[in-house]
């Protein structure tokens, strides 16, 4: 597992997009919203392989949810995979390697200080792992009592794609997701309850054309060990705020869909709004 003082940060924005770092290949991207069985990592990593295996071939990156071996979870001492190196990553490493394609969901995560943490990884074929740590904590929920938030900002490079890694109530803080011209794609991934499934979708949409980028999340569907109720609403939008994923709430699915960079870097060309941003920097 790699460790967290080793994953590479962001250079600054630069002030012009930079043709050379733009992404030159499209990348097809797949979403799989889907039932979590409560505190059961294995069984839910049993499913998950189920609907993963089939897009061998098909597509570059798949999503899941977050904490998807377990469900949002305060108990996170509970599950087995809190330990390093972690059984889901390993999992997750020999899957991305056999479907040739990177993966990316959340999970209780044990960190090295002996806390936990609702880490965000994201594994490639060739067998490496990065990670993130979810930096704003869900108070209402009691998040900030059981995990520890994390410290750094991630946006990682696959495939010429530059990609923030963001989980769930991250979505609801525009300056944390802001643009400085460092992605081409945020990745949310979530158990967002249906009672709030307005300003779910709402935010994805704004998240999307407030930076000129692709915006991809992933929630989950059924109802958790606390009775908690998820709608799903897995949405891929565009840099326009155009919906390019959008099924109908609480059902399984999994869909798969083309991100074009050309079209990306053209449009961001053509309507610069980038150029006015106002320069700010992020302090932990």
């Amino acid at each position: 597992m790699v460790d967290p003082d080793d994953i590479n940060q962001p250079s600054a924005p630069e002030n012009v997009p930079d043709l050379a770092t733009s992404p030159v290949r499209n990348m097809r991207i797949s979403l799989i919203q889907t039932d979590l069985v409560w505190h059961e990592p294995e069984k839910n990593r049993e499913n998950l392989s189920k609907l993963i295996k089939p897009l061998k071939g098909k597509t570059e990156l798949i999503v899941l949810p977050e904490m998807f071996t377990s469900g949002f979870t305060m108990h996170p001492e509970e599950m087995p995979e809190c330990a390093s190196p972690s059984v889901t990553g390993e999992w997750m490493l020999g899957l991305a390697e056999e479907c040739k394609c990177a993966i990316a969901g959340s999970i209780a995560a044990l960190h090295p200080d002996g806390s936990h943490t609702n880490r965000q990884l994201f594994a490639r074929h060739d067998g490496t792992i990065e990670f993130y740590d979810k930096r704003h904590l869900f108070q209402m929920g009691g998040e900030h009592e059981h995990y520890r938030a994390g410290d750094k900002r991630v946006v990682i490079n696959y495939l010429d794609w530059k990609i923030l890694l963001t989980t769930c109530y991250d979505l609801r803080f525009p300056v944390f997701c802001r643009n400085q011209n460092d992605y081409d794609l945020l990745l949310c991934v979530a158990n967002w309850p249906a009672a709030r499934r307005n300003p779910w979708r709402l935010l994805l949409q704004a998240r999307a054309v407030e930076n000129q980028a692709y915006v991809a999340g992933v929630n989950r569907i059924g109802t958790d060990g606390n009775g908690v109720e998820y709608g799903g609403d897995s949405m891929l939008v565009d840099f326009k705020g155009n919906l390019l994923i959008d099924d109908q709430p609480g059902i399984p699915f999994v869909q798969t869909e083309q991100l074009d960079a050309e079209a990306l870097h053209e449009f961001k060309t053509k309507f610069p709004v980038w150029q006015d941003a106002d320069e700010f920097e992020l302090k932990f």
